[in-house]
């Protein structure tokens, strides 16, 4: 057990899961979370598989590293996001070749990431930092008791936060996508998003104790500042 961060300490597999952690946020938001899929009548956006992994990811750093290091993991992926985001701009916009016949299909494919991109660093922002502090609080709470607990409550509140900016921000208004449909599968994937945590706990419990046992860390927030607004640790 911890209470103090140390900013010069190296541990064995922090880097590795920041790294999952970008690349999932990155490959959910750019890839999936724009189709629209139906399996038997439920009609959900294809991120939601993979989306909420990015959580459970940063359910373990939070529980394992403290929030200090779970926020800077956070700063990484939006900055990830944020240069995909401009790179997709500046390749849309590049002439292209005359006997190159795929740019309609660019466009229809990646014309709305920047937007998407842009929801989903708001949303990501208010929701990941909500989801890290209920879940540090409740560590605190429960005096590291109960993880199924606070891995389960700690996404009840932040994907919740992130569904209900995300959607709106993303899709309201964008060309094939109505008012309906939009609050239909927010609802929907807000649901699954939960249960896919719930269903996940399993790994989650075995990824952190694996880890707490390798790092030999297993902090406790009691001293944290919990300003989204640093990269201290």
């Amino acid at each position: 057990m911890s209470e103090t961060e140390n900013p010069h300490r190296n541990y064995r597999y922090f880097d590795f899961v920041m790294a999952a952690f970008v690349c999932v946020l990155m490959a959910s938001n750019v890839v999936g979370a724009g189709k629209r899929c139906q399996i038997g009548g439920f009609t959900f956006s294809a991120g939601v598989l993979f989306f909420p992994i990015s959580y459970v990811f940063g359910d373990i750093l939070t529980e394992v590293y403290g929030y200090a290091r779970a926020r800077r993991v956070v700063w990484a992926g939006f900055s990830a996001l944020i240069f995909i985001s401009f790179m997709t701009t500046v390749v849309l916009a590049l002439p292209a070749a005359p006997d190159w016949p795929n740019q309609a299909a660019y466009l229809t494919v990646f014309g709305g990431t920047p937007r998407v991109a842009l929801a989903s660093l708001i949303a990501y922002f208010c929701g990941e930092f909500c989801n890290s502090y209920v879940l540090a609080k409740m560590k605190i709470f429960t005096e590291g008791r109960h993880l199924w607990a606070r891995t389960i409550g700690s996404t009840i509140v932040g994907e919740g936060v992130d569904s209900i900016i995300f959607y709106p921000l993303a899709f309201m208004g964008a060309p094939g996508w109505t008012t309906e449909q939009m609050i239909a599968i927010l609802s929907g994937n807000y649901a699954l998003k939960v249960a896919w945590e719930a269903l996940m706990t399993p790994f989650t419990y075995r990824i952190v104790n694996f880890l707490k046992r390798a790092e030999s860390e297993d902090f406790y927030d009691r001293k944290t500042h919990f300003t989204p607004f640093s990269l201290e640790t």
